[in-house]
């Protein structure tokens, strides 16, 4: 079989087309059709998820009690809080069955549901053991995950407190 330049340059072509059409927006192979920008088919639904409650640092142990609501106007399935410390945990923690340990530094939990009118608040408490005996820790909440809603009001879901050793609760 012989092949001619001409020949190898239509197969090259056609190589680069095909490669070119199953390339997705990030410039990877994807499968099946290509993926659409969220928000090109429709409007992404929009949520205002908020985060309240306190945190007290004692010895070792850290305590964190939080509410999550949802003021719409959209329902959620669930969101997800995120809780990071700046003093790393001690090793694995007990935790409630929605939350799981991210890291060493970092707890993710599920909220469940979250009906848009604000009539269904989640609640957590958690008890974390801390590494040492810290004189204090900044704890960062947030939401790591709200299903893909659009939030124009983040600033009522993200906290940042600095909590000294005396035990009191302070305040998010």
């Amino acid at each position: 079989m012989v092949v001619t330049c001409k020949a190898l340059l239509r197969v090259s072509a056609a190589a680069a087309v095909a490669s070119t059409l199953a390339l997705g927006a990030g410039g990877t192979a994807t499968a099946g059709p290509p993926t659409v920008a969220p928000g090109a088919r429709g409007t992404a639904p929009e949520a205002d998820v908020s985060h309240h409650g306190h945190v007290s640092l004692w010895g070792t142990g850290l305590g964190v009690w939080l509410t999550s609501r949802n003021s719409g106007p959209s329902d959620l399935t669930g969101a997800t809080v995120r809780l990071r410390v700046s003093v790393p945990l001690a090793g694995r923690q007990v935790l409630p069955a929605q939350c799981l340990q991210a890291d060493a530094q970092t707890v993710l939990c599920r909220t469940g549901p979250l009906p848009a009118d604000g009539s269904r608040q989640r609640q957590l408490a958690l008890e974390l053991q801390l590494q040492g005996r810290p004189t204090e820790v900044v704890v960062r909440i947030d939401t790591g995950w709200n299903g893909g809603a659009t939030d124009r009001n983040a600033k009522n879901s993200e906290h940042e407190v600095l909590a000294p050793a005396t035990g009191d609760e302070y305040v998010f």
